[in-house]
């Protein structure tokens, strides 16, 4: 039963746990790391490695996109952010790598003010398209239904439909309101919603159709989701919650499945093992991308809500040190005793040293609390 603790009079709140505070416990058996499989498919697109871009310009160009689609992952292009409202994006991603973090959220509002324009979301995605590699591009629940005609002439073959905290039913009195389920049900070609941190919302998202839900909402050191919003849902429990929305799913389709993408708190190989053990099938990245040679912001890292007009909900980090280049970071070799590099090399082996062959299987590896 879920732990519940009463904070007040009339008032409880059930206990969460961040990935930290959560363990992997190996099993009797263990098996060598060159017989275990990190691969997983969505709908009919396979992929070498566990691996979702998260859609900021810090980490994602149409080259970087590619670059991470021939690695084994899965790219994802922000059709609302710079390459899609600048002909040439990169002066622009220059001067953000150097400005100082107290003139990065201001600077962040004013570069994104730009429109976008339709004819680069063409353009973009015949580039990626072009290194052949799935493409898959990020819209937010507010613009989804004016961008998804260009989209969709474009020829994506994954659209992602992802916000801080989206909704199976969102309600409005001033605006037509997207529909996921009719949305969905109208396209050929699978789609992934998200973020949500809880069981009644994933199982509702899984009820329109969708391919993939993504799990949690891209907090990290940088976010501050939870300092403007007061939402915090610590990502072992989230995933643990929405993983049980997909079993009961399952049973309630007859077998269609629903992968899961965890999306915060991943930085280190330790933290993607311990998110499939929790249940997720892959692991979105964020700002260990920023940190690899070549990233588009040379270092710098923000979150796509990190523009907001209104109300940003991130911090602009300057430019840090950079940790290799984009294969070492998900493959290695690495030089860092800090589990930074190859984060999917670290998998391989914890599911080795756990004895599983597959990420299906060690979704049923075993945790323990040591927090």
């Amino acid at each position: 039963m879920r732990d519940v603790v009463e904070i007040g009079l009339g008032k409880t709140a059930q206990r969460g746990y961040h990935l930290d505070d959560v363990a992997i416990v190996p099993t009797r058996r263990t098996r060598d790391v060159d017989d275990v499989s990190t691969a997983w498919q969505l709908d009919a697109y396979p992929f070498k490695i566990p691996c979702v871009a998260h859609p900021s310009d810090a980490t994602m160009s149409p080259q970087t996109a590619v670059a991470l689609g021939r690695l084994g992952g899965l790219g994802v292009l922000n059709v609302e952010g710079l390459w899609c409202r600048y002909e040439d994006p990169t002066p622009v991603l220059a001067e953000l790598a150097a400005l100082p973090a107290e003139e990065g959220t201001r600077r962040l509002q004013k570069v994104y003010a730009e429109p976008i324009r339709p004819e680069l979301i063409v353009e973009r995605v015949k580039e990626i398209r072009g290194g052949g590699v799935t493409v898959a591009v990020r819209v937010s629940p507010q613009h989804t239904i004016a961008l998804a005609p260009v989209i969709l002439d474009a020829g994506v073959d994954l659209l992602v439909i992802q916000g801080t905290v989206v909704s199976a039913e969102h309600v409005s009195t001033v605006d037509q309101p997207l529909n996921l389920k009719e949305f969905i049900a109208d396209l050929d070609l699978p789609v992934i919603v998200g973020g949500c941190t809880n069981y009644q919302t994933a199982l509702h998202l899984m009820r329109t159709g969708a391919a993939g839900v993504i799990v949690g909402v891209g907090a990290d050191g940088w976010s501050t989701t939870d300092r403007v919003l007061g939402i915090r849902v610590p990502m072992a429990t989230a995933i643990a919650d929405a993983a049980a929305a997909r079993r009961d799913y399952l049973d309630e389709t007859g077998g269609r499945y629903v992968h899961l993408i965890a999306d915060g708190d991943i930085a280190t190989s330790a933290d993607v093992a311990k998110a499939l053990g929790c249940g997720a099938d892959a692991v979105m990245l964020g700002e260990p991308l920023a940190h690899c040679e070549g990233a588009p912001a040379g270092g710098a890292w923000w979150h796509s809500a990190a523009s907001h007009p209104k109300l940003p909900r991130g911090v602009y980090a300057p430019a840090g040190p950079q940790l290799g280049t984009l294969e070492h970071l998900l493959h290695g070799p690495s030089d860092d005793p800090t589990g930074a590099l190859n984060l999917f090399g670290g998998l391989r082996r914890a599911m080795a040293k756990c004895g599983y062959q597959n990420l299906k299987e060690f979704q049923k590896v075993g945790l323990v609390l040591d927090r």
